[in-house]
């Protein structure tokens, strides 16, 4: 594929490399077609708790991690923020891993001039679940609800199919998971209020979302495991939550916030 998308900031998490449901050729393709002045890694790039059940390491995996490290020798501005699957990394905030930059939390600048805070997300963990029991029933349905994933996208694979997510069908079908998705919404609101800045980017939960909410922008760059999305900001500013699609090798654009047409409308009323 010839056509290269240039955009000024682009946004990944939960990848989950070293999982078997980590749809890393996938994202190698999306990386392969993709230019960004910085990355931001918002957690769950590594999945250390899968690598300790099995040592699982395939050459795409392999592959996706040498290419963000290689953007980073290159100059890009790659700036790193571990989440519960990556812990291992938060004791190293604010130090360099080569030419990658670790960091609890970061605020990011737009062009349009948007203060967006990045965090994983993990610390609003206790505000969403009910408890332990509540939490581990949730995980061992969730690892039920990738199985079927996977011998889903096998059979389609057999009928020439491309790659569409049963899991997150059927979460988006589920009352409880909806509840628990809109009280993460409202605590990572809730964190970017509290930090005065005009919106927040996270992970850790998978379902993509990019909205305005009471004056303030919510974004859940979504994941490489089930819905293969990210986040990027356009060189004219604006947000864009992005979705590969499996057989057109491109994305679809999920939803926007565009603030470059109010910076033009201001810069003719200047002049």
């Amino acid at each position: 594929m010839n056509f290269k998308r240039q955009v000024e900031s682009l946004w990944l998490s939960d990848i989950h490399l070293g999982c078997k449901d980590c749809k890393a050729e996938f994202l190698l393709h999306f990386l392969n077609t993709t230019d960004a002045k910085r990355i931001f890694l918002v957690g769950d790039i590594v999945d250390f708790w899968a690598l300790q059940r099995k040592m699982r390491w395939p050459e795409a995996h392999n592959q996706v991690l040498n290419l963000i490290l290689t953007r980073a020798q290159q100059g890009v501005d790659v700036i790193y923020l571990p989440g519960n699957h990556d812990e291992l990394a938060k004791p190293y905030d604010q130090l360099l891993f080569g030419s990658v930059k670790i960091k609890l939390e970061h605020t990011h600048s737009t062009l349009t001039g948007k203060k967006l805070l990045m965090l994983h997300g993990d610390k609003f963990d206790q505000q969403v679940c009910f408890g332990k029991f509540q939490a581990k029933l949730g995980d061992a349905l969730y690892d039920l609800l990738l199985f079927l994933n996977r011998q889903f996208h096998s059979l389609r694979k057999l009928f020439g199919l491309p790659y569409w997510s049963l899991s997150s069908y059927i979460k988006g079908k589920v009352k409880g998971a909806n509840e628990a998705i809109n009280r993460y919404k409202h605590a990572a609101l809730n964190e970017a209020k509290k930090q005065q800045t005009d919106g927040i980017i996270c992970g850790h939960i998978h379902p993509p979302q990019l909205i305005e909410e009471d004056g303030l922008i919510y974004c859940n760059d979504g994941d490489w495991i089930e819905n293969c999305t990210c986040m990027v900001e356009t060189l004219s500013g604006d947000l864009q939550l992005l979705k590969w699609q499996d057989g057109q090798e491109n994305c679809d654009v999920m939803s926007e916030i565009i603030f470059s047409s109010d910076i033009e409308t201001k810069k003719q009323k200047a002049a």
